[in-house]
């Protein structure tokens, strides 16, 4: 099956790209996150993305930065639970989008190996999308291989942020360190 997998970062892409690969099926990758901040950092992970999907033969495509769709479309209360799923929602959304319209089989995304993010709402949106827009949500769990793949990205001196993208994610980060 040809799958297009939603990637936000390297190192969460190293062990689903492994796994679809294992599986069978023929991976792409599709880089939209207009979610990350600042505009620098958004480069830093793009450019890391591109240069890993070449060392292991993954066609990746990058979407535009979008920022003001994204600003637009999420939640503008900063607890988590609130504004994650809108984020999750528009990436997923125009990943789906670009399966769809470039003959793909189904679409998943990286998002589902992160130990810090709500898999049963990820799954939820997904499966809407889907629906919605006649194209397979592939779920599958990641999170089995996230620590590992982040290991190895770290060995490899691949680019491993330490936030999840959002500029309330970095404020968050920050706080957490003392820093307000």
């Amino acid at each position: 099956m040809n799958v297009l997998l939603h990637i936000c970062c390297a190192p969460c892409a190293i062990f689903p790209i492994e796994e679809l690969k294992k599986e069978g099926h023929k991976p792409a990758g599709f880089f939209y996150n207009p979610n990350i901040h600042p505009y620098s950092e958004y480069l830093k992970r793009k450019d890391e993305v591109e240069k890993y999907c070449r060392e292991v033969g993954v066609n990746v495509t990058g979407s535009d930065y979008d920022l003001g769709n994204y600003f637009q479309k999420i939640s503008c209360d900063e607890e988590p639970k609130n504004r994650c799923p809108s984020c999750w929602w528009v990436r997923l959304e125009r990943t789906a989008g670009f399966a769809k319209d470039n003959g793909f089989d189904a679409f998943t995304t990286t998002l589902l190996g992160s130990p810090y993010q709500d898999q049963d709402v990820i799954r939820s949106i997904g499966e809407d999308i889907a629906k919605r827009l006649g194209i397979k949500f592939y779920h599958r769990d990641f999170r089995a291989g996230f620590k590992s793949a982040h290991d190895l990205a770290k060995k490899k001196g691949i680019y491993c942020q330490n936030y999840c993208g959002c500029v309330f994610s970095e404020k968050e980060r920050i706080e957490k360190k003392g820093h307000k």
